[in-house]
């Protein structure tokens, strides 16, 4: 395999550590209402699981509340029993069409819960990158046992790739340290 590719399918497995992370941290509550709160928990829907996003609309009518409603009112039972059941204990009214979920102001000490939370996040991202680096470096060595990439060839892959996995651990950092700006700062 060309080192080239090498770096690309290495580069391509830390975008994807990468963008699992930003897809986790969209669901840390900072104190203002974001659909990402509750776009992703599922429903108990006609018996199989759903994600609410694909069964309803949720809408940021306020900074501290948000609106869902379901394609089909029959469904705001499933709705409500799912929000009910989940980690986020948020009190829901509603109005038979609608379900409105108002959210507390959040504490300092919960302010700081949801920093620490972010952390085993950041760890998550960083092993899914230093896998990647490990996969990269063994396939450097096969390349350089099967006498495809000369040594020098090889310590300069190495040496590519692991200029890769700073730069990628250097992005989930600032990606951490955005979230936690904003969790404190609002």
């Amino acid at each position: 395999m060309p080192l080239d590719d090498i770096l690309l399918d290495c580069e391509e497995q830390m975008d994807k550590a990468l963008e699992h992370l930003n897809h986790e941290l969209r669901g840390v509550r900072t104190g203002r209402a974001s659909p990402a709160l509750v776009e992703n928990l599922q429903v108990d829907y006609y018996g199989s699981p759903t994600s609410l996003k694909s069964i309803a609309v949720i809408n940021v009518p306020e900074a501290t509340q948000l609106l869902i409603k379901p394609f089909n009112p029959a469904d705001i039972k499933a709705i409500d029993k799912a929000i009910s059941e989940s980690k986020l204990n948020l009190p829901t009214s509603s109005d038979g069409k609608s379900i409105r979920l108002n959210l507390p102001s959040m504490s300092t000490d919960r302010r700081n819960q949801m920093v620490a939370s972010t952390k085993p996040m950041s760890e998550h991202a960083k092993i899914g990158i230093r896998n990647a680096r490990r996969d990269a470096n063994k396939l450097v060595d096969a390349e350089q046992k099967g006498k495809v990439m000369t040594e020098d060839d090889a310590e300069s892959a190495k040496e590519s790739v692991q200029e890769l996995t700073k730069a990628y651990e250097t992005k989930v950092d600032v990606a951490i340290e955005s979230k936690r700006k904003e969790i404190l700062d609002v």
